[in-house]
């Protein structure tokens, strides 16, 4: 519900007790902060129009990380909203605003990746999508922006899903600084969810590794970059003696880098993939690649799949791209069928990791992911890779061996992964 100069105006929204608290908050600064499906968009965008008639012709900011996930997850929620409550409204796409008509309050939407833009006019409010994701300095220049002197709630709120012991974790729930206050949804908590899909949080302990449910679905703040990448991989569960199997295709994934060009074969059945061999060539080029992987598998009539990273596409100087000179050599019919997938943009490392971990050992135990003793550059990849200190950046620079075969991988479990994982959560359809 919100005021403006003659008239109040309702809105339709049965808030969870969680959300309730974050409204009822007089805080200055406050956060949300839950699990995926607790509500945090929708507290997020009814908070925002709240404040919005509270400030009759003042302007507010909504932020998002960066502009596409500004455009398809918050704007469309609040889009949403208003649409379905029939609050006119105006968007402006050219200047990046949305002016409500009946209080001329105006909505600045802005990604705040490039947080030195976000400098200028004063606010009388702002509100952050995904906290976590986003750089603490962008909250900082936000914070000086909020200044209105015309403004009758001055606020600024965000909402996140844990995401370790990071800069938010610091400001707003270990050492809170005076004038912030936050709520914490528990989980399960969204009964609306929960009637629409009973099964919703069991279904997502199949997509998910252990930690990774506890932070996501539960809410749980813990510390997942710490140490190893590849954290759910066991020597004595995942590595085994895997032998060809001649009615599967093979899966061959690769990771364009010439010094070492590394790759792993692989089959797959249902879901659960067998990594079967490793080629590391040093100083290798891709067709010398193509001609290892076809001296160790010289015919398979079942069919090919190619899996290799977004550089795959890239024009070489020498006119020519790896995708191009993988799909000549493999056009002679020796493998069946044969199958390229190469996407246009690398997926996040986080969510390639995450669908990793989760083939590895799954939140409900499934071990899904094994691979053949012989690989054992693969092995030592999986037990070595970590965390640059206090980041969920992976560590390159470490050993320069390292990495390779994992990314490698990595590229094909995303591609055959994600479905299962984006059929479950928020990508699939948007929550209350």
């Amino acid at each position: 519900m919100g005021r403006t100069s003659d008239r109040i105006r309702e809105i339709g929204y049965q808030a969870l007790p969680s959300q309730q608290k974050f409204h009822e908050s007089r805080a200055r600064f406050k956060g949300f902060s839950g699990p995926i499906g607790s509500g945090k968009s929708q507290a997020l965008c009814h908070e925002a129009i709240k404040l919005a008639y509270l400030n009759t012709g003042r302007t507010g900011l909504i932020g998002a990380p960066t502009y596409p996930m500004l455009r398809d997850a918050t704007l469309a929620a609040l889009i949403e909203i208003l649409e379905k409550n029939k609050i006119p409204h105006e968007l402006n796409r050219a200047d990046n605003y949305l002016l409500l008509r009946e209080t001329r309050s105006r909505i600045l939407l802005r990604p705040v990746e490039e947080f030195e833009r976000l400098r200028g006019s004063n606010l009388a409010w702002f509100g952050l999508d995904e906290l976590t994701y986003t750089q603490e300095e962008a909250w900082l220049r936000l914070e000086g922006r909020l200044r209105d002197p015309k403004a009758k709630r001055l606020c600024g709120f965000a909402v996140w899903t844990p995401k370790g012991y990071d800069w938010v974790y610091e400001r707003f729930i270990a050492n809170p600084i005076e004038g912030y206050e936050t709520v914490q949804a528990k989980p399960f908590e969204n009964r609306f969810l929960l009637e629409r899909i009973p099964d919703y949080y069991e279904r997502l302990k199949s997509s998910y590794d252990a930690k990774f449910y506890q932070q996501e679905a539960l809410g749980e703040y813990l510390d997942l970059h710490a140490g190893r990448v590849y954290h759910a991989f066991s020597r004595k569960e995942n590595v085994i003696e895997a032998p060809l199997n001649e009615a599967l295709p093979l899966l061959w994934a690769l990771d364009f880098n010439v010094n070492p060009m590394c790759s792993v074969v692989a089959q797959a059945c249902g879901e659960e993939v067998v990594v079967l061999d490793e080629i590391v060539l040093s100083r290798a080029s891709t067709l010398e690649a193509c001609e290892e992987f076809a001296r160790r598998f010289p015919s398979h009539g079942r069919g090919l799949v190619v899996y290799a990273d977004a550089t795959g596409a890239r024009l070489q100087t020498s006119g020519t791209t790896d995708l191009r000179i993988l799909k000549e050599y493999f056009g002679s019919g020796e493998y069946g069928q044969v199958q390229f997938k190469v996407p246009k943009s690398n997926p996040p490392v986080r969510e390639r990791v995450a669908l990793m971990n989760a083939k590895l050992e799954s939140a409900e135990g499934r071990r899904m992911l094994r691979v053949d003793a012989k690989c054992t550059e693969l092995i030592k990849d999986l037990e070595q890779v970590t965390y640059k200190e206090n980041s969920m950046v992976i560590d390159k620079d470490r050993d320069p061996r390292r990495t390779h075969l994992s990314d490698a991988l990595g590229y094909l479990i995303w591609q055959e992964g994600r479905r299962s994982a984006d059929s479950v959560g928020e990508r699939g359809e948007r929550l209350l």
